[in-house]
């Protein structure tokens, strides 16, 4: 064995040097200045998920709702939350990470105002996928893309064929009680349409005052294209 390792060749530290094992990465305060790979790595991972969240956000949701507040909203989700997974990729998140996430919803309310339906569910979505592309680090970039190509699939396809005629729904205060009764469903909608011009399908009615004869009544109405529900408590007065 000995004789083995004598006609071993000496080791030569040239050639080490020559193939880049002698260069050590310059470093600031024992922490990394400047490593071109995982750089990259960043750049690329982050266009990529700001180009599904544009999709998302942009096409997807802002074109058919309009409501530039959340279109803020979920992007800055988006990219924070990418970051912030993506930087932390080697902390173990596992139960405290979804336990945390559903905390997020918890607060989601912002005490000013409830978030819709249909806002919460983007908002999952652009959290989710931010997830999925911080944290999918061990599966190929193919099976990346096609978790975002079915996801952004689903989405389209659900908004293509959904009903055309979307509904939106608002309460208002309404004053002529005289047509609350069942009795007089079909005039009271005649009136409602006429007084606030929306295509009324139906109404529901709450609470009732008879000292100041008004009464708080949902209404339920076809959209027209590109509209929005607007605010969700109207008063409506006989000189509406």
């Amino acid at each position: 064995m000995l004789n083995l390792l004598q006609a071993l060749p000496e080791f030569d530290p040239s050639i080490a040097e020559e193939f880049g094992s002698g260069m050590t990465a310059s470093t600031f305060l024992g922490v990394p200045v400047f490593e071109s790979g995982a750089f990259l790595n960043l750049l690329l991972r982050f266009s990529f998920n700001l180009i599904i969240a544009l999709v998302i956000v942009h096409f997807l949701y802002y074109k058919r709702k309009g409501r530039k507040d959340y279109y803020f909203t979920f992007l800055l989700f988006s990219t924070t939350m990418f970051l912030l997974i993506f930087l932390m990729e080697n902390v173990k998140l596992q139960i405290g990470f979804t336990l945390g996430l559903f905390a997020i919803f918890g607060m989601i309310r912002y005490r000013t105002e409830t978030v819709p339906v249909r806002e919460m569910t983007y908002l999952f979505i652009i959290i989710g996928i931010s997830v999925i592309n911080g944290l999918a680090l061990n599966i190929s970039i193919a099976e990346l893309l096609l978790a975002n190509t079915l996801l952004l699939g689903i989405i389209w396809g659900v908004e293509a064929t959904a009903v055309k005629r979307r509904r939106g729904s608002k309460t208002i205060v309404y004053d002529r009680i005289d047509l609350i009764v069942p009795q007089k469903k079909p005039e009271m909608i005649e009136d409602l349409q006429k007084r606030t011009g929306l295509d009324i399908v139906d109404f529901e009615v709450g609470n009732i005052d008879f000292i100041r004869d008004c009464a708080f009544v949902k209404i339920h109405y076809i959209l027209p294209k590109g509209g929005s529900d607007g605010p969700d408590i109207t008063k409506l007065t006989a000189e509406s």
